[in-house]
């Protein structure tokens, strides 16, 4: 059974475990509005619980836009969820600001919300960190219609210094087209950001890197980010999107995003690779276009992972499951 909304596409989303439930949080905008490319700036972030991960209980908005001439004034967009060692959850979102009712130029920064159980979130004020011009494109910089530094996703550095937050970012050089980066920023103590170099160089093959999401399955750390057709760039313009994977040396180290192959086609976005209660990584995604180029707008059933061996280079293959 997937996640759906009769009223409401659904797209984005990221996950939290409290040991009990999965608690999903996940972008929304109502069909009403007719062109689905209008919900990006009518986009709010839902909530969900499941046992599971394939039947969800749907309790409605968590957060939204905040007020004009905030850093969310026209839309929350995703983000990424831990918990502090002071016990609180915090969920680090996007907010994003576009710059006149008839544009796609916005702004796009990083801000964060505080929960002690998951279900009530109170903003902090923000933005927390945003794109720095030493090594980010920023709005103006290029013909690119917006300042992209969005979807974060934090974790605890590996060897116990603070924490690691990437996002999707662009380079302030290369070709206009393929200045796609892995943005990154460091904090001591989940409050104070600093943005830093980015970990990855431009000229990829990628426009932007979506969604990135850094994990460890078994002794392999995995890179996972989405890209579709139309923003490939360079050597792969011309080729297939959809959900990307690269294998890394290292979570804070140059990630090789130009090694990173294909998981699967742009009918599924935004991917989550997640341990389910039996222990094994499963990948999710929002269901993203029919065959007919139909935007579909819903969360997919999981879908389980394996590392087959191809001629000794790494590689993660998707078994066929239920979409």
């Amino acid at each position: 059974m997937t996640f759906s909304l009769d009223t409401h596409w659904v797209w984005d989303f990221w996950l939290a475990d409290d040991g009990d439930l999965f608690h999903m949080f996940y972008l929304h905008a109502p069909k009403s509005l007719g062109d689905q490319h209008l919900r990006h700036r009518n986009a709010k972030i839902g909530h969900a619980t499941s046992r599971d991960l394939r039947v969800w209980t749907d309790l409605g908005v968590v957060l939204e836009p905040g007020s004009e001439g905030s850093f969310d004034e026209t839309a929350t967009w995703t983000g990424s969820i831990l918990r502090g060692p002071d016990g609180q959850w915090r969920m680090f979102y996007t907010g994003t600001r576009f710059l006149g009712p008839d544009t796609h130029t916005n702004v796009e920064t990083v801000g964060v919300a505080i929960s002690t159980d998951l279900h009530t979130w109170t903003k902090a004020p923000g933005p927390i960190t945003q794109a720095d011009s030493r090594w980010y494109e920023t709005l103006g910089d290029s013909g690119w219609p917006e300042e992209a530094w969005r979807d974060p996703w934090v974790f605890a550095d590996p060897d116990g210094n603070g924490w690691h937050m990437l996002v999707t970012a662009r380079a302030n050089e290369g070709d206009e087209i393929d200045r796609g980066v892995i943005g990154h920023a460091t904090s001591h103590d989940l409050e104070t950001w600093h943005v830093q170099p980015p970990l990855s160089l431009p000229g990829a093959g990628f426009a932007h890197l979506e969604v990135p999401q850094v994990t460890l399955i078994g002794d392999r750390t995995v890179l996972l980010f989405s890209c579709d057709s139309q923003t490939l760039a360079g050597t792969r313009k011309g080729e297939t999107g959809g959900i990307w994977v690269a294998e890394l040396d290292s979570a804070t180290a140059l990630y090789p995003v130009g090694q990173a192959t294909l998981l699967t086609d742009e009918s599924l976005y935004s991917g989550r690779l997640v341990r389910d209660r039996t222990g094994e990584w499963v990948l999710l995604a929002f269901r993203n276009h029919t065959d007919n180029d139909e935007f579909v707008g819903m969360l997919s059933d999981p879908h389980p992972i394996d590392w087959p061996a191809n001629d000794g280079a790494p590689s993660l293959a998707m078994r066929a499951g239920r979409a």
